[in-house]
Protein backbone atom coordinates (compact mmCIF):
# COMPACT_ATOMS: atom_id res chain seq x y z
CA UNK A 1 0.00 0.00 0.00
CA UNK A 2 1.29 3.41 -0.96
CA UNK A 3 1.69 6.04 1.77
CA UNK A 4 1.14 9.76 1.19
CA UNK A 5 2.65 12.08 3.80
CA UNK A 6 1.75 15.76 4.20
CA UNK A 7 4.21 17.78 6.25
CA UNK A 8 2.32 20.59 8.00
CA UNK A 9 -0.44 21.11 5.41
CA UNK A 10 -2.12 24.51 5.64
CA UNK A 11 -5.18 24.49 3.38
CA UNK A 12 -8.09 22.24 4.34
CA UNK A 13 -9.41 21.97 0.77
CA UNK A 14 -6.13 20.59 -0.49
CA UNK A 15 -5.97 18.03 2.30
CA UNK A 16 -9.57 17.02 1.65
CA UNK A 17 -8.85 16.52 -2.05
CA UNK A 18 -5.73 14.53 -1.20
CA UNK A 19 -7.77 12.40 1.20
CA UNK A 20 -10.19 11.62 -1.62
CA UNK A 21 -7.28 10.69 -3.89
CA UNK A 22 -5.95 8.39 -1.17
CA UNK A 23 -9.31 6.63 -0.83
CA UNK A 24 -9.57 6.23 -4.62
CA UNK A 25 -6.06 4.78 -4.84
CA UNK A 26 -6.09 2.66 -1.69
CA UNK A 27 -3.30 4.77 -0.21
CA UNK A 28 -2.76 5.72 3.43
CA UNK A 29 -2.60 9.39 4.40
CA UNK A 30 -0.14 10.57 7.06
CA UNK A 31 -0.50 14.12 8.40
CA UNK A 32 2.37 15.75 10.29
CA UNK A 33 1.42 18.58 12.64
CA UNK A 34 1.01 21.42 13.03
CA UNK A 35 -1.94 21.49 10.66
CA UNK A 36 -3.28 24.79 9.37
CA UNK A 37 -6.84 23.70 10.16
CA UNK A 38 -8.89 21.47 12.43
CA UNK A 39 -9.34 17.95 11.11
CA UNK A 40 -13.12 18.19 11.55
CA UNK A 41 -13.56 21.43 9.63
CA UNK A 42 -16.38 21.32 7.14
CA UNK A 43 -14.06 22.50 4.30
CA UNK A 44 -11.86 19.42 4.58
CA UNK A 45 -14.88 17.15 4.61
CA UNK A 46 -16.46 19.05 1.72
CA UNK A 47 -13.33 18.63 -0.40
CA UNK A 48 -13.14 14.95 0.49
CA UNK A 49 -16.89 14.65 -0.02
CA UNK A 50 -18.33 11.48 1.45
CA UNK A 51 -15.00 9.68 1.14
CA UNK A 52 -13.39 11.12 4.31
CA UNK A 53 -15.00 8.45 6.51
CA UNK A 54 -13.27 5.76 4.43
CA UNK A 55 -9.82 7.34 4.67
CA UNK A 56 -6.96 5.52 6.41
CA UNK A 57 -5.32 8.53 8.10
CA UNK A 58 -2.74 8.88 10.87
CA UNK A 59 -1.70 12.14 12.53
CA UNK A 60 1.76 12.76 14.02
CA UNK A 61 2.87 15.53 16.37
CA UNK A 62 6.02 16.28 14.29
CA UNK A 63 8.45 14.74 11.80
CA UNK A 64 10.41 12.99 14.57
CA UNK A 65 7.21 11.32 15.76
CA UNK A 66 6.48 10.23 12.17
CA UNK A 67 9.96 8.69 11.79
CA UNK A 68 9.74 6.95 15.17
CA UNK A 69 6.40 5.35 14.27
CA UNK A 70 7.52 4.34 10.76
CA UNK A 71 11.04 2.96 11.27
CA UNK A 72 12.86 1.97 8.11
CA UNK A 73 10.30 3.64 5.85
CA UNK A 74 11.52 4.38 2.32
CA UNK A 75 10.58 8.06 1.97
CA UNK A 76 10.59 10.03 -1.27
CA UNK A 77 10.52 13.80 -0.82
CA UNK A 78 8.50 15.68 -3.42
CA UNK A 79 10.06 19.12 -3.70
CA UNK A 80 10.62 21.81 -6.32
CA UNK A 81 14.27 21.82 -5.17
CA UNK A 82 15.05 18.24 -6.26
CA UNK A 83 17.52 17.38 -9.00
CA UNK A 84 15.59 14.30 -10.26
CA UNK A 85 12.20 14.08 -11.89
CA UNK A 86 9.51 12.04 -10.16
CA UNK A 87 9.64 9.64 -13.13
CA UNK A 88 13.35 8.86 -12.64
CA UNK A 89 12.93 6.71 -9.53
CA UNK A 90 11.40 3.28 -8.93
CA UNK A 91 8.72 3.51 -6.25
CA UNK A 92 8.28 0.50 -4.01
CA UNK A 93 4.68 -0.62 -3.47
CA UNK A 94 4.79 0.32 0.23
CA UNK A 95 6.93 3.45 0.02
CA UNK A 96 6.15 6.86 1.51
CA UNK A 97 5.94 10.00 -0.61
CA UNK A 98 6.13 13.21 1.41
CA UNK A 99 4.89 16.64 0.33
CA UNK A 100 5.47 19.91 2.18
CA UNK A 101 3.15 22.68 3.22
CA UNK A 102 1.71 24.93 0.56
CA UNK A 103 3.61 28.09 1.52
CA UNK A 104 7.12 26.68 1.97
CA UNK A 105 7.39 23.00 1.02
CA UNK A 106 9.46 20.53 3.04
CA UNK A 107 12.09 22.20 5.25
CA UNK A 108 15.55 22.09 3.69
CA UNK A 109 16.95 20.59 6.91
CA UNK A 110 14.83 17.50 6.23
CA UNK A 111 15.60 17.45 2.51
CA UNK A 112 19.35 17.26 3.14
CA UNK A 113 18.88 13.94 4.95
CA UNK A 114 16.96 12.53 1.95
CA UNK A 115 19.06 13.89 -0.90
CA UNK A 116 18.93 10.66 -2.91
CA UNK A 117 15.15 10.33 -2.74
CA UNK A 118 14.12 13.92 -3.52
CA UNK A 119 11.97 14.18 -6.65
CA UNK A 120 10.35 17.03 -8.52
CA UNK A 121 7.62 17.57 -11.08
CA UNK A 122 9.16 19.37 -14.09
CA UNK A 123 7.61 22.71 -15.02
CA UNK A 124 8.35 25.25 -17.74
CA UNK A 125 9.76 28.71 -17.21
CA UNK A 126 9.71 30.35 -13.82
CA UNK A 127 6.67 28.49 -12.52
CA UNK A 128 7.26 28.02 -8.78
CA UNK A 129 5.00 25.08 -8.08
CA UNK A 130 1.73 23.30 -8.74
CA UNK A 131 -1.22 23.08 -6.38
CA UNK A 132 -0.48 20.57 -3.61
CA UNK A 133 -3.41 18.27 -4.35
CA UNK A 134 -2.49 18.20 -8.06
CA UNK A 135 1.12 17.37 -7.20
CA UNK A 136 0.06 14.52 -4.94
CA UNK A 137 -2.18 13.07 -7.66
CA UNK A 138 0.55 13.26 -10.31
CA UNK A 139 3.22 11.51 -8.25
CA UNK A 140 0.80 9.02 -6.67
CA UNK A 141 -0.44 7.78 -10.03
CA UNK A 142 3.12 7.45 -11.34
CA UNK A 143 4.06 5.30 -8.34
CA UNK A 144 0.94 3.18 -8.82
CA UNK A 145 1.57 2.88 -12.58
CA UNK A 146 5.07 1.60 -11.91
CA UNK A 147 3.56 -1.07 -9.65
CA UNK A 148 0.93 -2.05 -12.25
CA UNK A 149 -1.96 -0.53 -10.30
CA UNK A 150 -2.18 -3.27 -7.65
CA UNK A 151 -5.77 -4.22 -6.84
CA UNK A 152 -7.26 -1.68 -9.26
CA UNK A 153 -10.23 -2.20 -11.54
CA UNK A 154 -8.63 -1.30 -14.86
CA UNK A 155 -11.72 -1.64 -17.06
CA UNK A 156 -14.40 1.00 -17.05
CA UNK A 157 -18.01 0.37 -17.94
CA UNK A 158 -20.67 2.61 -19.39
CA UNK A 159 -23.69 3.24 -17.16
CA UNK A 160 -26.54 2.79 -19.61
CA UNK A 161 -24.93 1.24 -22.70
CA UNK A 162 -22.24 -1.34 -23.37
CA UNK A 163 -18.88 -1.06 -25.10
CA UNK A 164 -18.57 -2.92 -28.40
CA UNK A 165 -15.73 -5.40 -27.82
Amino acid sequence: MLNIVLHEPEIPGNTGNIGRTCVATGSRLHLIEPLGFLINEKEIKRAGLDYWKDLDVTIYKDFEDFKAKNPGAKIYMATTKARKSYTEVNYEEDCYIMFGKESAGIPEEILLDYKDTCVRIPMVGETRSLNLSNSVAIVTYEALRQNNFPGFNLKGELHRLKWDD
